[in-house]
């Protein structure tokens, strides 16, 4: 124990940052961290230094002291065009990672000119059916010097591919890219529904993905596996905490089963959670999220590198939360909510913008949000101690349940057959319905306050608030330049491309190098994406009643 004490005293010695005042406002001084003086077996096995197995207390010795975590806002809207002049802008006022939202159109694999576009192109995220887009939307940004994250999941190959070349065209090493796919397809299954192909193919799509961004791309996180999907369909907290984390033991599965060895491709598996409305349940389900997933790679997968071991993540305040009723009431939950993502130890984190409920986000109130988060970083002091609620009874008699909770969770899936079966049965989405329907009961019996809802409400409410609207000549202009495209590239090398792309999905090669070569010669995502539909075919899952 005293060994380990040691350990960490060295490597917070080397991780501060220089300059920097970690006192009190009045001036008292503080300790990097703070535990009890008897350091015990029961310590050292549920808590321990942070920076140390089994990470409950932080995946990083100093963890804000040597580094603020990554601000994000998710950001997309309209046209390339319109999305980089927003990118610039966050950029320029302090934002130190780009979050990319995409259209439904791109989420589902349509191309702009799609009849099944027609209406929604550039609505709810950035339209981009093609590299030139991808081209517009990150021009005059440096992609060695920004970490991105795309929010993408059915057809999240072509995307990667698509940043990829952009990357190349820039002339930077692939070693050098950092960024976040969020690449989690059995969340969409369970609740998002946006998926494409069936579940066992679209797991041999992200299985290719692993394995050539184990190879190519050291610092981009292959998977974000995602519970904050999970929580906005209505699961708990704990089902939030279980069901994702089973899906990162699946991933861990199918890449060992193609004959990965986990330490080449664990240390860049990352995680998205929610940041939800009960302060301290939330932050005791990030500790408990650590705990789980360093004692499951450490003693069920065997994994060596203690990187595996560490459960980093992205945390977006909730928008299930938000109420169109008194919008400005969303100021102050998504500040409680960022405030448990921090004190949870998130490396990531989104705040939601106060107007989402009615439209995607006015440029004022994507501000607001991000102070918000500057706010806590600069003049709360809370990242000037590691952990600071950590040894408290009731946070720790928490993050104690939700452990047990979610291991409840991971024998019952074990006892239908497995992630894969457990969505085809409906087990997940059943769960969560339930869940979700008894929150509604409060909700309508008055037994959960929802303020300005169900009470304090405010009669003949005006909306005061600017909102973002997105008129009709995005999509306009989006299939003339589509059109465009598809006139002056060279046709005959797509249909090569197209080709050459059938035959590796039917014959069960590694599908990325083929999608690049489609992507270099201008295919499209449509293109692309129905030429795999083909081989792979459609899904419908099982109606839940």
């Amino acid at each position: 124990m005293k060994n380990k004490k040691n350990i960490w005293i060295k490597e917070i010695a080397s991780s501060v940052q220089s300059n920097k005042n970690f006192n009190t406002i009045s001036g008292e001084s503080l300790e990097p961290l703070y535990f009890p003086e008897k350091l015990d077996k029961e310590f050292d096995d549920k808590l321990g230094f942070p920076g140390q197995y089994p990470f409950t207390r932080g995946v990083h010795a100093n963890m804000y002291r040597g580094k603020m975590w990554t601000m994000r806002q998710f950001s997309g809207f309209g046209s390339a065009k319109e999305t980089n002049k927003r990118f610039k802008y966050l950029l320029s006022q302090g934002q130190t990672g780009l979050s990319v939202a995409f259209d439904m159109p791109t989420l589902m694999g349509y191309d702009a000119d799609h009849e099944l576009s027609e209406g929604e192109v550039g609505k709810c995220g950035v339209s981009i059916s093609s590299l030139k887009d991808m081209e517009v939307l990150f021009d005059d940004i440096d992609l060695e010097k920004v970490s991105v994250s795309q929010t993408i999941n059915g057809p999240s190959i072509i995307l990667l591919a698509f940043y990829i070349v952009v990357a190349q065209k820039q002339g930077i090493s692939l070693d050098k890219l950092r960024g976040t796919l969020q690449n989690d397809i059995l969340k969409e299954y369970i609740a998002q529904k946006e998926w494409i192909y069936p579940p066992k193919q679209s797991m041999k799509i992200i299985t290719d993905m692993i394995s050539y961004c184990a190879q190519n791309l050291p610092q981009y996180n292959t998977i974000s596996i995602s519970g904050y999907h999970i929580r906005e369909a209505g699961s708990t907290a704990a089902q939030e905490l279980a069901f994702t984390l089973g899906n990162g033991f699946a991933y861990i599965d199918h890449a060992i089963s193609a004959g990965m060895d986990v330490d080449d491709f664990a240390p860049r598996l990352s995680f998205f959670f929610n940041a939800h409305q009960d302060f301290f349940e939330e932050i005791s389900k990030y500790r408990a999220a650590r705990r789980i997933w360093a004692k499951r790679l450490k003693n069920k997968y065997k994994a060596k590198n203690p990187k595996s071991w560490k459960l980093r993540f992205h945390t977006q305040t909730a928008g299930c939360t938000l109420t169109a009723q008194q919008p400005e009431n969303n100021i102050t939950r998504t500040s409680l909510q960022a405030l448990s993502a921090v004190l949870g130890g998130t490396q990531s984190l989104h705040t939601n913008s106060m107007d989402e409920t009615l439209a995607l986000p006015s440029e004022k109130a994507a501000e607001i949000a991000l102070r918000t988060q500057q706010i806590i970083a600069y003049e709360t002091g809370i990242p000037n101690v590691v952990d600071p609620l950590g040894g408290s009874w009731y946070v720790e008699e928490l993050t104690d349940k939700l452990e047990e909770k979610a291991n409840f969770y991971f024998d019952e899936v074990e006892k239908i057959g497995g992630v894969i079966e457990a969505i085809e049965r409906g087990y997940f989405q059943n769960e969560i319905a339930k869940a979700s329907e008894k929150f509604q009961r409060e909700v309508d019996s008055l037994e959960r306050v929802i303020v300005g809802v169900n009470k304090y409400q405010k009669e003949n409410e005006e909306i005061e608030i600017p909102i973002l609207e997105i008129g009709s000549e995005t999509e306009i202009e989006q299939k003339k330049r589509l059109k465009d495209l598809k006139i002056n590239r060279n046709n005959n090398k797509v249909q090569v491309s197209l080709e050459n792309l059938s035959i590796a999905s039917k014959n069960g090669d590694n599908l990325f190098p083929y999608i690049i070569e489609c992507t270099k010669v201008y295919c499209t995502l449509g293109e692309m994406v129905e030429t795999m539909k083909e081989v792979f075919g459609d899904w419908q899952e099982n109606a839940i009643i």
